[in-house]
């Protein structure tokens, strides 16, 4: 795979993963959050939230060895894309929680 085709690959796979949370009701789109609560709570999205960014990191630092350029990151670099994938999820969060809902 070409290094700028895995580029885009990551960048729209985070920009999907960071938004999952906020348009649905199912843990990971996958498990029922139960009968109990109507709709997912704040924490259990936030929560989602952070395992995805792992789970996006893992995505692209397999894509980066495969590459075969593997480049050793310092904290920065965890800091800058931790706050890029919250404001990937801005719209997500929007939506969900300050657009007001008719009806």
């Amino acid at each position: 795979m070409d290094v700028s085709v895995s580029s885009w690959l990551v960048i729209l796979l985070a920009v999907l993963a960071a938004n999952l949370p906020f348009f649905n009701e199912r843990l990971f789109a996958v498990i029922p959050v139960g009968s109990f609560t109507p709709a997912k709570p704040l924490w259990a999205r936030l929560l989602e939230l952070i395992i995805l960014y792992f789970v996006v990191g893992a995505i692209a630092f397999a894509l980066e060895s495969r590459a075969g350029n593997r480049f050793e990151q310092g904290w920065e670099f965890y800091a800058i894309t931790a706050c890029m994938f919250i404001v990937l999820a801005f719209p997500g969060f929007v939506v969900r929680y300050l657009k007001k809902h008719h009806g």
